[in-house]
Parts: C-alpha cells; sequence; structure tokens
C-alpha cells in the first residue's frame, strides 16, 4: 500500500489543512499497464480529543488490517472541534462531511457510492462518526464508533467552568434542536425517510470511563423498531486505551464484510 501526507487548503475552513492517505496497491501479473481503473473503497477513519491525522498510523497497524481488503483509509486532522461546525473556530462537520470527500476523490481513484464508503472513529472521532453518518445517509453504508456515544455527554451541560467554556466555543448559544448535533433526531428522521440506511457497528470497553455515553446511545438504537441500522454493539473489557482500538477497529473491518484481493501488504 501507499502512504500518502495531503496538505491542501479546505475552502470551508479558509485554511490549509492536513490528512494521511493510505491507498491500496495491487500486485502486478506481467508487465505495468498503466493507471488503474479501480475506483477504491474508502472508509474514513476520525482521530480523538487528545489526537491529530496521524495517530491511527502511529498507535495501530491500519494499514496492514486494510491492505488486503482492497481499502484506502483517509485519516483527516480536526483539532479540539468535535467534528462540529465550531461557534468560535472552524466548520469541522462541513468540512469532513461535505468538502473532504469530494477533495480526495479529485486527488485519488476513490469510489463515491454509496455501498463503498464507510465511516469510523473513537472517543471523539467515535461521536463524530456517529455524527457525519446518520446526517449523511446518502454517503455510507457503515459506521463504526468506538469507545464513544454518539453523543459523548450533553452538549448543553455547562455545570463546571470548563464544559461551559467547550460549550461556548462549539456552539454558544446555539439551539441545537434539529440540527446536525441533534444525533438521535438525526437517526430518527434517517428512518422516517425511507432510505437505505448505514449499518453500525459500536463497542466500548466495560471499565471505560465513557461508557455511560455509549450504553445510552445502545438503549435509543435497540429501542429502535425492526432495528432499521443493522445495529450491533459489542462490550469487552477494556479502558479508553489503544489497545483497545487496535483490536476493535479489527473487528469493524470484519463487520464491513470485504473480501480480500490481490493486493501488496
Amino acid at each position: 500500500m501507499a502512504l500518502i501526507h495531503t496538505d491542501f487548503f479546505s475552502q470551508s475552513l479558509g485554511m490549509c489543512v492536513s490528512c494521511e492517505v493510505i491507498l491500496p496497491q495491487k500486485r502486478l501479473s506481467g508487465a505495468y499497464e498503466g493507471r488503474t481503473e479501480t475506483k477504491y473503497k474508502t472508509l474514513y477513519l476520525l482521530h480523538g480529543k487528545s489526537d491529530d491525522e496521524t495517530i491511527w498510523q502511529r498507535r495501530t497497524s491500519i494499514e496492514r488490517y486494510a491492505a488486503p481488503l482492497g481499502l484506502a483509509v483517509v485519516m483527516p486532522a480536526a483539532h479540539l472541534s468535535a467534528y462540529a461546525d465550531m461557534a468560535h473556530g472552524g466548520s469541522y462537520y462541513t468540512y469532513i462531511s461535505k468538502e473532504l470527500p469530494e477533495i480526495m476523490r479529485g486527488f485519488f481513484p476513490l469510489s463515491d457510492k454509496r455501498e463503498d464508503n464507510f465511516i469510523a472513529g473513537l472517543s471523539m472521532g467515535g461521536a463524530g462518526a456517529m455524527k457525519i453518518g446518520l446526517n449523511n445517509i446518502e454517503a455510507y453504508s457503515a459506521i463504526g464508533c468506538l469507545s464513544a456515544g454518539a453523543v459523548n455527554g450533553d452538549p448543553n451541560d455547562v455545570s463546571t467552568p470548563d464544559r461551559k467554556e467547550r460549550h461556548d466555543y462549539l456552539y454558544c448559544d446555539r439551539d441545537l434542536t434539529g440540527t446536525e448535533e441533534d444525533v438521535f433526531g438525526a437517526a430518527l428522521r434517517a428512518v422516517e425517510s425511507g432510505k437505505p440506511l448505514p449499518r453500525i457497528y459500536h463497542s466500548c470497553g466495560t471499565e471505560d470511563f465513557i461508557l455511560p455515553s455509549a450504553l445510552r446511545t445502545k438503549a435509543f438504537m435497540e429501542g429502535l423498531p425492526g432495528d432499521p441500522f443493522s445495529y450491533v454493539y459489542e462490550a469487552d473489557p477494556g479502558v479508553h486505551s489503544w489497545e483497545y482500538w487496535d483490536c476493535h477497529i479489527q473487528r469493524f473491518l470484519s463487520f464491513l464484510g470485504l473480501e480480500k484481493g490481490d493486493y501488496h501488504n
């Protein structure tokens, strides 16, 4: 596979940004025949609150796991944005959900078919994947949420100075009802739309501090009649750690059910 570091300008953010990209590399059966016409299936893989676009490469073997599947992996930087269109900061929800896929498909041979696109993340990125995936059901066929809930805590909680400061720079006095930040509402709207829905893989360690948020999401999803998201929840022993995420990103890739191909590791 190829590991490509990209720097480019984001119109949504009004600044240059960085993104790590893993691209599959097919084995050649004979003489080189020029550029492939293959459009690769793509996983948009989101980082957590304390990390950046390089972390999945540094702390897991994501390249090795994706290689035999012929799966491209796009890992953008989102800083401390909570993948939101921030009141005092960048429009990271718009950037990740709308602009980034278009830019990546302009740079690389990535499929734009819904069935070929997936989004996942850990912690802040797990909640971000749920938010982006459930608000854009036409764009993704599967969502992976690791060590997070669809909403990590109450975004309107201003009970401590730190929480009030975070709320203010993310949302200020914005009413979140019915917006992309209303993730459970987005799930209900998605079900009511009658459109094809993404499958959801959700996992959180039984000793993880964020488990209450994960369990609230579990209760919501399992309360939807007919299991519209083909929701799978796995609770394994573990804390908020890379040992857990390295294991469970592999579980998510298995959940996707992709066939292995003739690709370089």
